[in-house]
């Protein structure tokens, strides 16, 4: 089955992805500077992530969180490119446990090559990827952060940094906090994290339009600090 690949190419490294799945999930694919690629939250459709990945060598699989939606296809990636599998330590034992997935959908189970914690760096090629946990959504929800002073790779755009934001943040809103796992408070705590990030940060979210924490500053991230306030 094919997807339309989309291309982004003003970050600091270039980024591919399809939507693929029954909740319309985005796939990345993010170049490593060495001939591979990155994928982030493997959804679904395996046979259409492989043939995006093409001849490059998947050199890492990102995993975002536990839900069913963002792990679908994972066990199947793995065993497929044998790439490594990094993924919040909380939300570890969720994707590599006999009952996989969430709500009750159940996937392949999937071991964990590395449970990664908050402030982690990961080199994978020419990037070192920042771990940013982020609760809310789930309780061991992560965001992989690419800062342009931590990527070597040459590229002709503005360089701007990268954020693999999961069903945190979304533009103009951010993930549900009413699922197992989820807190508002949790939420708030990962607003505020994220807003210490530059305006101009390209956020790749796992459903939705692309967007920047720019255009979420007054909308989502300050505003979810307004709305816990009135709820208090």
């Amino acid at each position: 089955m094919s997807a339309m690949v989309n291309k982004v190419t003003t970050g600091c490294a270039p980024v591919e992805y399809v939507v693929v799945g029954m909740l319309e999930n985005n796939v990345y694919f993010i170049e490593d500077g060495e001939g591979g690629v990155i994928v982030c939250d493997p959804s679904d459709q395996v046979e259409t992530l492989l043939s995006v990945a093409g001849d490059r060598k998947v050199s890492a699989i990102f995993v975002t969180h536990r839900h069913f939606d963002h792990v679908g296809a994972l066990a199947a990636l793995k065993e497929a490119t044998g790439a490594p599998v990094y993924c919040g330590a909380i939300d570890a034992p969720g994707v590599e446990g006999p009952e996989a997935g969430s709500h009750g959908v159940v996937v392949d189970s999937c071991k964990v090559d590395y449970p990664v914690e908050d402030g982690q760096a990961i080199t994978v090629g020419k990037t070192t990827w920042k771990v940013i946990h982020t609760p809310g959504h789930t309780k061991g929800g992560v965001c992989y952060y690419l800062d342009p002073a931590d990527c070597a790779i040459e590229c002709e755009g503005p360089r701007y940094p990268l954020l693999l934001s999961g069903d945190t943040l979304f533009h103009q809103s951010t993930g549900r906090t009413d699922f197992e796992g989820g807190s508002e408070q949790d939420m708030l705590y990962s607003m505020n994290r994220l807003g210490e990030l530059s305006d101009e940060t390209l956020v790749f979210p796992g459903h939705s339009s692309l967007t920047t924490i720019g255009r979420n500053r007054f909308w989502v991230i300050e505003a979810y600090a307004r709305f816990i306030g009135m709820e208090q």
